[in-house]
C-alpha cells in the first residue's frame, strides 16, 4: 500500500507546502491532501510525485516511518527557525532512526552510558562536573567531542539543510539518545552545540518541555562547564586580551567568544572587560565566525560503519537502495563521509554476525 505518512516526510525534506506540491503534479490542494491522509493514489500519480520529490517509488511502499514527537524534541534555536526549517529537521530525525536501526541489525553499537542529572538542571555547572566525573574525563580538555559521546552510545548525525536558523538538536528514543547536528556553522560553533545538546539529554530528558528559554539557558551553562571546566581555567585567569583569547581558545576547541564568556562568568572579567573583549573580538570577526577555525569532527562511528561495510562491498548506494531514500538524504545523515578500506584492528565496531 501507498504510505501517506511517507508522502508527508519527503514533502517536508524537501519545504514544500501540500498547495505547492499539488501544483507540481498537477492536482487540486483537496486531492493531494486526500494523500496525504489514506487516499491512495493511483500508479501514475504516485510516480509523478516521486519524481517531482526526488524520491524512489519504492519509498512509498514501505512499512510506517517512526514520526518524532515535537514535545520531546530539544531545538538549539527555536525561537529563529521557520515552521518548514523544523519540520525539514524533523523529516531528517524520522529517516535518521530508520538509518540508525538499519545499523543496529549489523553491528553491536555502544550502549547509552549517560546518567539522569535532571534534579540538577538549575545547577548546570554541577551536572557538567557529575558527568565528567561518571565518564572519568577529570578537568582535562576533551580532544574529540563527538568520538566521545558516540563512545557513550549517543548516536549522532548530521543535517545539511541550507539555513543558519536550524543548529541542533536532540531527542531519546526508547533508550537511545540521539543528537543532530547543523553542518552549516562553524567547527568551534557544532563543538558547542554538541555539549549543548548533551545537556539536554542529561538535564531535561526527565524533566517535562525542554526548548523554553530558562531550558535553553541551562543547557548553555551546561556546555560552558563541559568544555572548559573551572579547575582548568584556573591558570588562565589572567587572560585579558583579545590576542591571548584567540590564542587560548584552541586548548578547548571552542569559540573566542564562548571563552570570554566563560571566563565572565567565572568572575575572572570585570564585566567593562568583558564587554570591551567582545568589541575587539567582534572586530576581528569573531562575533560572526572563527578566522583560525579547526578541523571539524565528524562521526567515528559512522566512519567505521561505513569501513566496515566497504569490506564486503557494500557502497553507500547500497546502502540507501536499501533504505529506499536517495543517496544525497544518506550523504546528509553522515556527514557526507567517504568510504575507504578498513584498517587493521582499528575498529572496536562489532559486526553483528
Amino acid at each position: 500500500m501507498f504510505n501517506s505518512d511517507r508522502l508527508k516526510t519527503a514533502r517536508e525534506r524537501r519545504m514544500l507546502s501540500s498547495k505547492e506540491l499539488a501544483e507540481r503534479v498537477g492536482v487540486s490542494v483537496v486531492t493531494f491532501s486526500k494523500y496525504e491522509n489514506g487516499h491512495e493514489p493511483d500508479k501514475f500519480m504516485a510516480s509523478r510525485l516521486a519524481m517531482e520529490l526526488g524520491y524512489p517509488i519504492d519509498f512509498f511502499y514501505r512499512d510506517q516511518l517512526e514520526r518524532l514527537d515535537t514535545s520531546t524534541i530539544s531545538f538549539r534555536s527555536l525561537a529563529r527557525m521557520k515552521a518548514k526549517e523544523r519540520r525539514a529537521a524533523e523529516a531528517a530525525g524520522a529517516l535518521g532512526i530508520e538509518l540508525y536501526e538499519w545499523i543496529d541489525t549489523r553491528f553491536n553499537l555502544p550502549q547509552a552510558d549517560l546518567i539522569d542529572l535532571s534534579k540538577e538542571r538549575r545547577r548546570p555547572g554541577i551536572a557538567a562536573r557529575l558527568l565528567r566525573q561518571h565518564w572519568n574525563l577529570g578537568d582535562r580538555p576533551i580532544g574529540n567531542v563527538l568520538k566521545l559521546i558516540e563512545s557513550k552510545g549517543i548516536r549522532v548525525l548530521s543535517l545539511s539543510e541550507a539555513t543558519k536558523n536550524v543548529d541542533a538538536y536532540s531527542f531519546w528514543r526508547g533508550n537511545h539518545p540521539y543528537i543532530f547536528l547543523n553542518q552549516q556553522k562553524t567547527a568551534e560553533r557544532s563543538i558547542f552545540d554538541t555539549a549543548h545538546e548533551l545537556g539536554h539529554l542529561v538535564l531535561h530528558h526527565h524533566a517535562g518541555a525542554k526548548t523554553d528559554k530558562e531550558a535553553e539557558t541551562q543547557a548553555d551553562k551546561f556546555a560552558s562547564a563541559f568544555l572548559m571546566p573551572e579547575n582548568d581555567l584556573m591558570d588562565y585567569a589572567h587572560i585579558l586580551t583579545a590576542g591571548q583569547i584567540i590564542t587560548a581558545k584552541k586548548r578547548w576547541k571552542t569559540s573566542a567568544m564562548a571563552l570570554a564568556y566563560r571566563l565572565h562568568g567565572l568572575g575572572y572579567l570585570t564585566e567593562w572587560q568583558y564587554r570591551s573583549l567582545c568589541i575587539e573580538l567582534g572586530k576581528r570577526g569573531y562575533r560572526s565566525g572563527e578566522p583560525d577555525g579547526i578541523e571539524r569532527e565528524t562521526s567515528t562511528v559512522l566512519a567505521k560503519v561505513l569501513s566496515a561495510l566497504w569490506s564486503k562491498r557494500l557502497t553507500k548506494a547500497d546502502i540507501a537502495d536499501d533504505l529506499g531514500i536517495p543517496l544525497e538524504e544518506l550523504e546528509a545523515l553522515i556527514f557526507r563521509l567517504s568510504q575507504e578500506r578498513p584498517k587493521p584492528a582499528s575498529s572496536g565496531l562489532k559486526v553483528v554476525r
